[in-house]
């Protein structure tokens, strides 16, 4: 039997009190119990980076946080980042640059990318290639994705 344990997490500015079993990811949680699936499960191993997101502050791979870890933490998800139905200037960099394919990896890229562009404004090429380092690609070959954090630096990065 999995004991379930009490939690109070913020996603995306919005509180939310949940019961979790002690060995869900929040991963799971965001997709299962809060309908989020911008993040995806890519390999439940913390090595491809599709389901990176912002945990106060910082980028985690959800597949690797027990859901009871984010007690009384900040999370942010793609979702996250628009605003008032808009795209912010990374996202929509990602659609003006045609940095998406199959869109698989998309979301833990751009969650990569904002936390590179909100700690390095105007980063370089090979800045960006080392801040998406723990996000894999198997459909754009990179340059797209690389092209489009490029192009939201120039105007304005992220929120």
């Amino acid at each position: 039997m999995n004991q379930m344990h009490s939690i109070e997490v913020t996603v995306n500015g919005e509180r939310e009190w949940l019961d979790v079993p002690a060995n869900m990811t929040l991963l799971q949680l965001l997709r299962e119990r809060l309908a989020l699936t911008g993040a995806k499960n890519g390999c439940a191993a913390g090595e491809c980076g599709a389901c990176t997101v912002m945990m106060d502050g910082e980028p985690v791979n959800s597949c690797l946080v027990l859901a009871v870890e984010a007690d009384g933490a900040d999370v942010l998800t793609v979702e996250g980042l628009a605003q008032e139905g808009r795209l912010d200037a990374l996202q929509q960099a990602f659609v003006d640059e045609g940095a998406v394919q199959c869109g698989f990896c998309t979301p833990g890229m751009i969650m990569a990318a904002h936390y590179l562009l909100m700690n390095n404004p105007h980063p370089t090429e090979e800045e960006i290639r080392e801040g998406l380092s723990g996000n894999l690609c198997r459909c754009t070959g990179y340059q797209r994705i690389i092209d489009a954090i490029m192009e939201a630096s120039r105007n304005g990065g992220t929120q």
